[in-house]
C-alpha cells in the first residue's frame, strides 16, 4: 500500500548516491504544478540545503509528454467567486519563493528540459545551472494567451536574452525549440531524449559524496551525452528583425512597426503582428510594462514586483477572460476588453503594478 501511495504523489523524492531528485509526477495533467507541488518543492529544498548527504539535485518529469506544462491556472478560475485572493496569495508567494531558493541553490541543480516546458515549468527550470533541453523540447511562456503575464521570474531572466528577444518572447508567447533555447540562454546542454535514462543511471551511480569539484563532474558528466550535432536556432535568423520591431515602449508602436515591415512585404512580421493583435491589450501592455521595469532590478525586487501583478490581476476581466477561452471552454475565442491596444490606458496598466500591501507586510519581504 505505502509504494500504491507513494506512485500517486503528485512530486516525488528520493536520494542515491548523493543525487536528489524531484519527479514531477501529474503525467496526465503534463506535470502542471498544483499549490501543494509548490510547497512540497520548496520544502524539500531546504531541507536538502542543509544535508550533507545531498551533493546535488536533479528535476525531470513523469511521462513522456514534458517537465512541467505551468501553473495550475484553471484553479483561479474556478475561485474567482470564492476568495481567490486567498488562494492567489499562497499559490504565487509559495512557488516565487521557490524560483527564488532555485535560483540561489548553493549546490548544483539539473533540470530536464525535455517535451513540454512552459510558463511554471520554465520557472522551476530556467534557474537550475544545469539545463538540458532536447529534440523533443518544446518550451514557452504562454501567458498572454490567457490574458495574464510572464511570471516566475520573467521581469528578470527575459532581460537576460540577447537584444529584445525577451520582449518577443513575451508579447507573442512564441514556442521556441531546444536549439532556440541555447541559443538565447535559456539552456545549457543538448542531448538526444533517448539518452537521458542512461545519463540519469550515470548520475545515480556516481558517488557524489566523495567528489571534490561536484559542479564540475557533474557538468563533465552531461557533456559526454551532447548530441554531435546541434540544429541552429531559427529565432537567431530573426534576430536582427525582433531588435528593429521590439526596441519600442509601446506596444502600439511595436505594432506599428511590424505593420509597416509586412505592407512593404516582410511575411514575418506581418504573422508577429497578427500574433500580438490576437492577445489581451491589457495584458500585453502590462507584460512590456514588466519587463522594461524589471531590465535594472535585482531577483528579488523583480519577483516583489511579480507578486503585486499577480494580485491585481485577480481582477483582471481579461485574465478570466483567457482562462475561459483556452482552459475551460476552449473555443480560442477571447472577448478582450478593451479590445485594441490604442484603448489601454496609461493608468490601467499602472494599477497593476500597485501594492496591495505596506512593504513591512509584503509576502515577499525577506526574500
Amino acid at each position: 500500500m505505502e509504494n500504491a501511495i507513494e506512485t500517486e504523489r503528485e512530486v516525488q523524492f528520493n536520494v542515491k548516491n548523493g543525487a536528489g531528485r524531484i519527479l514531477l509526477n501529474r503525467p496526465k495533467a503534463l506535470n502542471a504544478l498544483s499549490a501543494g507541488m509548490v510547497a512540497e518543492i520548496g520544502e524539500q529544498l531546504a531541507r536538502w540545503e542543509n544535508d550533507d548527504s545531498v551533493a546535488l539535485v536533479y528535476v525531470e518529469g513523469a511521462g513522456e509528454k514534458g517537465l512541467c506544462a505551468g501553473g495550475d491556472m484553471r484553479s483561479f478560475y474556478d475561485k474567482k467567486d470564492d476568495n481567490v485572493e486567498a488562494h492567489a496569495l499562497d499559490f504565487f508567494a509559495t512557488e516565487y519563493k521557490m524560483n527564488v531558493a532555485l535560483h540561489r541553490y548553493p549546490k548544483p541543480i539539473l533540470a530536464y528540459m525535455n517535451g513540454i516546458v512552459m510558463g511554471g515549468g520554465i520557472g522551476i527550470s530556467i534557474f537550475a545551472s544545469e539545463r538540458i533541453v532536447t529534440e523533443r523540447s518544446k518550451l514557452s511562456m504562454p501567458e498572454m494567451n490567457i490574458g495574464f503575464f510572464p511570471d516566475v521570474g520573467g521581469s528578470y531572466f527575459l532581460n537576460q536574452m540577447p537584444g529584445y528577444t525577451g520582449r518577443y518572447l513575451a508579447l507573442t508567447a512564441y514556442l521556441f525549440n531546444g536549439a532556440d533555447a541555447l541559443y538565447f540562454g535559456a539552456a545549457d546542454h543538448y542531448i538526444e531524449s533517448a539518452k537521458w535514462d542512461e545519463l540519469r543511471m550515470d548520475i545515480e551511480q556516481h558517488n557524489w559524496i566523495a567528489e571534490n569539484d561536484v559542479a564540475g563532474e557533474l557538468k563533465k558528466r552531461i557533456q559526454t551525452y551532447a548530441a554531435d550535432a546541434i540544429p541552429e536556432s531559427s529565432l537567431s535568423k530573426n534576430q536582427e528583425k525582433i531588435d528593429a520591431h521590439f526596441r519600442y515602449d509601446s506596444v502600439a508602436e511595436i505594432i506599428t512597426s511590424l505593420e509597416k515591415a509586412a505592407h512593404e512585404g516582410d511575411s514575418w512580421a506581418d504573422e508577429t503582428a497578427r500574433v500580438i493583435r490576437s492577445k489581451s491589450p491589457v495584458s500585453m501592455a502590462v507584460a512590456l510594462e514588466q519587463v522594461i521595469r524589471g531590465k535594472d532590478k535585482p531577483i528579488a525586487d523583480c519577483f516583489r514586483m511579480e507578486m503585486n501583478m499577480s494580485m491585481n490581476f485577480m481582477h483582471s476581466h481579461d485574465f478570466y477572460e483567457g482562462v475561459r477561452s483556452v482552459l475551460v471552454d476552449k473555443d480560442r475565442n477571447p472577448q478582450w476588453q478593451p479590445a485594441s491596444i490604442e484603448e489601454v490606458t496609461r493608468e490601467s496598466v499602472e494599477a497593476f503594478f500597485k501594492s496591495p500591501w505596506q512593504d513591512e507586510n509584503h509576502p515577499l519581504r525577506d526574500l
